[in-house]
């Protein structure tokens, strides 16, 4: 997939009911994601929620605690140009009295991503770039924060995970793939949607998906399991060097049946 940035969005419903998300996910699901989607230096766009369930298998910083849904977005070449159109499309849409501006709607995380690398699963049957336009049940995240990107415990840890945990993740019964991506930068598009970063530079936050054929809890065990399996090949320095933000599965969106 030739896409130089995605775009990830962790968004929380502060004190909502059964109706508050409803209505989230109806205006994201139906309006924000389709007019995105259509978009020309848009690839691909998807979203997926952090229920009741995924968050009792979940650990998270309190700033990522109440996550309850992630949304990403992949950009094609020329890649600033298709930021600019997009983001002008926010600006539209609040013009059109449609737009983001959702009361108790808490951005935890907006910022844009260098996709690292992508596997795939012998039993996807599809190269890495496919993995991400598959139909999944959902995904297993992981954000971890470098103090030190360029130093010499996290290039230790990404070798880790590279060569040992990728590799022995991707025989987990239900993982089709994985893809890696590490911070370029935190997002202020003028909107008043801005990241509640932490400071990180560009290498300071690294996200992995696990893209997920079976359901997402059980798998997440699985993974969880087999993880800390390969975490007794992990120098410690390297193992220092990373600090988990939130590691957790997350459930594909349903239109219509999940609100």
């Amino acid at each position: 997939m030739e896409c130089p940035l995605v775009f990830f969005s962790f968004v929380a419903l502060t004190d909502a009911s059964p109706e508050d998300h409803r209505r989230y996910n109806e205006w994201h699901q139906l309006d924000h994601r389709p007019e995105n989607l259509a978009l020309p230096g848009v690839a691909w766009g998807d979203r997926w929620a952090r229920t009741s369930e995924c968050r009792k298998l979940s650990t998270a910083h309190d700033d990522q605690a109440g996550t309850d849904y992630v949304a990403m977005y992949w950009f094609r070449d020329p890649v600033r140009q298709s930021i600019r159109q997009w983001e002008q499309l926010g600006m539209d849409s609040v013009q059109w009295g449609r737009g983001p501006i959702i009361p108790g709607v808490r951005r935890t995380l907006l910022a844009f991503f260098r996709p690292v690398k992508g596997y795939a699963a012998a039993s996807a049957l599809v190269s890495p770039a496919v993995i991400p336009y598959r139909p999944t049940r959902g995904l297993h995240l992981t954000m971890t924060r470098f103090t030190e990107p360029l130093g010499s415990g996290a290039h230790e840890h990404h070798r880790w995970q590279d060569r040992v945990q990728i590799p022995a993740l991707l025989e987990v019964p239900g993982v089709a793939g994985a893809w890696t991506f590490a911070l370029d930068h935190h997002q202020d598009n003028g909107l008043g949607l801005r990241s509640l970063d932490g400071g990180e530079g560009a290498g300071g936050l690294r996200i992995t998906l696990l893209y997920l054929d079976d359901d997402p809890v059980t798998t997440s065990a699985r993974v969880l399991q087999r993880t800390e399996d390969a975490a007794t090949r992990l120098a410690p320095a390297a193992a220092a060097a990373a600090e988990t933000v939130i590691d957790t599965p997350l459930r594909t969106i349903v239109p219509w049946q999940d609100w």
